[in-house]
């Protein structure tokens, strides 16, 4: 593997010592071997008992508990399963399908829990942060607030956490996206200063979800870079080109990771192909289970792989 440069210490200097123990690992492990991931806690055990292994990640959603869901009675245990899940010794990553604060269609195929596509909402982004005393802007510090009362209940527990807000902003598919790369950037920003500062939440790493340049919100708030890749059922090649990507963004230095996947890549194809991620984390329903994307031979090969890490090849962190 090219030898690389990249500083063990979170970008936020007041970082806990978990968040900080569990981000000099990643750092210390990249390029070594693969971390296995898996989103969705309930699919821990189905793992377990077809592969004989469980992951070193799973992915858990603060989505359940955006206010504009909760009001309509949406109730979620997220993070009383995470807090359970790093107890075990296994890490946790957060993304946060983030309902739109206001402004949900809720019609027929625009439902309000599908309010965290660009097309099941008229929330603008973009006139929200250019007036800060709006409601509209009221609201979205709101939705952060909510959600940074559920982070310090991780931070109370110990918990660090691969946080990775904002994700697929590129795509445009979800509203936090819909506006282009400027509100985007601010908006993570926003995010980053409000929960760093404001709020005290030092237990989080900062995972940036997009390989584009003008997307790319800045060295300063960016732990990590990541992107989620889906390729047709059973397609393992290693993502080489997307891998390329992220090291061109970053100037090799920081960790890149596969946030979201369908089919895993082959860790031996990656091998051969220089290409290494921090961790994979194959999305849950049918790209885990439907015998496509990912057959019981190929999972097997992949949590027994000796590229690949899994629950119990973590260290002894100090909090267990």
């Amino acid at each position: 593997m090219t030898v690389r440069t990249i500083n063990s210490a979170p970008v936020n200097e007041a970082a806990t010592s978990e968040a900080r123990e569990l981000m000099a690992f990643l750092v210390e492990r990249y390029g070594k071997g693969m971390l296995s991931g898996q989103q969705d806690y309930s699919n821990l055990n189905w793992i377990n008992e077809n592969t004989g292994r469980k992951p070193a990640v799973i992915g858990f959603d603060l989505m359940e508990y955006s206010p504009s869901r909760t009001e309509r009675g949406a109730v979620s245990q997220e993070i009383r399963d995470a807090i359970a899940w790093h107890q075990q010794g296994g890490i946790v990553t957060l993304c946060w399908h983030w309902n739109a604060p206001t402004d949900l269609i809720d019609e027929p195929g625009k439902e309000w829990w599908r309010g965290f596509y660009t097309n099941a909402t008229t929330y603008d982004l973009a006139s929200a942060l250019a007036n800060p005393e709006s409601e509209e802007y009221r609201l979205l510090i709101r939705d952060i607030d909510v959600i940074a009362f559920h982070l310090q209940e991780l931070k109370d527990a110990g918990v660090p956490v691969l946080f990775r807000p904002l994700h697929e902003a590129e795509g445009g598919w979800f509203w936090w996206g819909a506006k282009g790369p400027e509100p985007a950037i601010q908006l993570y920003r926003l995010l980053y200063d409000r929960l760093v500062h404001e709020h005290k939440l030092h237990n989080l790493i900062w995972v940036w979800n997009s390989e584009k340049t003008e997307w790319y919100p800045g060295d300063d708030v960016v732990d990590i870079v990541s992107v989620d890749v889906y390729p047709e059922a059973g397609d393992h090649s290693p993502l080489a080109a997307r891998y390329a990507n992220l090291r061109e963004l970053v100037k090799d230095n920081k960790i890149i990771a596969l946030a979201e996947n369908g089919s895993i890549p082959d860790p031996e194809q990656m091998k051969e192909q220089d290409v290494h991620w921090s961790w994979f984390c194959t999305w849950t329903g049918r790209f885990l289970r439907d015998g496509t994307h990912n057959d019981v031979a190929f999972l097997k090969k992949v949590y027994n792989s000796e590229e690949v890490i899994t629950l119990d090849q973590l260290p002894k962190w100090s909090w267990l």
